[in-house]
């Protein structure tokens, strides 16, 4: 039987939210005005050569690994140059782990809702998705222990830092106890991270990575460079290393040569802990003015998450209402937000919705929200 194959949603409605006139709270989207164009254009300048013009290793430009390897190890997460294989875009990532470790039939548990490429991904792969409730503190390690006992999953997947859709962090204490949940039962593990250094308030809390072997850490430049560049990577015990080395050969050879040397060439020269620190600025200040307009926004009893950091404000209307009916009266208002149903493995939440601030101004996002307020209180 031959598979079904369904676009994603949330780029669908990005398409129809292309009219400058649409305030879209809609995309994940970085803040195209923060892009360090100019950093960019010279590393490109200066990388620019008939060596980067040329195929290359698939593990990676070799620079450009111990740059990124210096600065997960700094970062709290210890990386040497051969834990490391760059990707194109850490979405590729996910596709060369479940290329390289799952069959047709394989379970794979995931936090209820989650990222949606993620589960396209592991959709296409012929895989069997199991969600796993939790809370605002994350994934619960009680469900995630009554799952791997019912349903025998081979790989969990996971975005514990500011997370895709709803913006939650995993507890530190959590991490521990699914880290050993996943040692004891020999459980692989995806840490997706692209995230975490869109901090705006609390402590760091470790990576996942730093507490078990039996996972994989995918990381990307995307958040906090441009994702055009589509370059991101993954972090893999030696174990499995050639086989996702094997996946990546098959699938296009190697990451583009020209934008990891520009990319290495712009970590040399610049300070990206410091472009890091004014992206946090700007987003802080827009999620503080989403947040706070949310309670003219929605009607009485909607709940939404306070989220640290990231990019996203997960909001839930009260009564039975389907946030996907409210998509066409949005956009006669020239202003877009994304269903929440999309995001579950399972029987969805249809009264959530997801609303991204970091791609609008203050000033654009009070007037998105009150755009907003007529679509959701009548």
């Amino acid at each position: 039987m031959p598979r079904t194959f369904t676009g994603s949603p949330v780029r669908d409605l990005l398409a129809l939210t292309a009219r400058p006139e649409v305030i879209s709270f809609a995309g994940g989207l970085p803040a195209p005005e923060l892009f360090d164009v100019e950093g960019l254009r010279t590393a490109f300048d200066q990388a620019l050569s008939r060596r980067s013009l040329q195929y290359a290793p698939t593990e990676g430009d070799a620079d450009l690994r111990a740059l990124v390897a210096d600065r997960l190890t700094r970062r709290g997460l210890p990386t040497d140059v051969p834990d490391l294989l760059v990707t194109t875009g850490s979405q590729q990532a996910l596709t060369l782990v479940v290329t390289a470790l799952l069959e047709p039939g394989a379970v794979v548990a995931v936090e209820q809702p989650t990222y949606l490429a993620a589960l396209q991904c592991f959709q296409l792969a012929g895989a069997r998705i199991v969600p796993v409730a939790g809370d605002e503190h994350g994934m619960d390690p009680a469900a995630l222990a009554d799952v791997i006992e019912r349903e025998r999953p081979e790989l969990l997947y996971l975005v514990p830092t500011f997370a895709n859709p709803t913006g939650r962090t995993l507890s530190a204490g959590r991490r521990a106890e699914i880290a050993a949940l996943a040692d004891r039962h020999g459980l692989w593990v995806v840490e997706d991270d692209p995230y975490s250094e869109l901090r705006y308030r609390g402590e760091p809390a470790p990576a996942l990575a730093t507490m078990s072997d039996r996972v994989l850490y995918a990381g990307s430049f995307s958040k906090v460079g441009a994702p055009g560049l589509r370059l991101g990577w993954l972090r893999a015990p030696a174990s499995i290393m050639r086989r996702l080395v094997i996946v990546k050969q098959a699938a296009d050879l190697h990451t583009s040569t020209i934008d990891q040397a520009a990319a290495a060439a712009y970590l040399r020269a610049n300070d990206l802990d410091a472009h890091v620190r004014t992206l946090c600025a700007a987003y802080r200040e827009r999620r503080d003015a989403l947040v706070a307009a949310l309670p003219s926004t929605v009607p009485d009893g909607a709940r939404w998450s306070d989220p640290d950091g990231g990019m996203f404000v997960w909001v839930t209307l009260p009564g039975d209402v389907d946030t996907g009916s409210l998509i066409t009266s949005a956009l006669e208002r020239d202003v877009a937000f994304v269903p929440g149903a999309p995001f579950y493995a399972a029987e969805p939440d249809r009264s959530t919705l997801r609303l991204s601030f970091t791609t609008n101004t203050t000033a654009e996002i009070a007037e998105g929200m009150r755009r907003l307020a007529p679509v959701f209180t009548t």
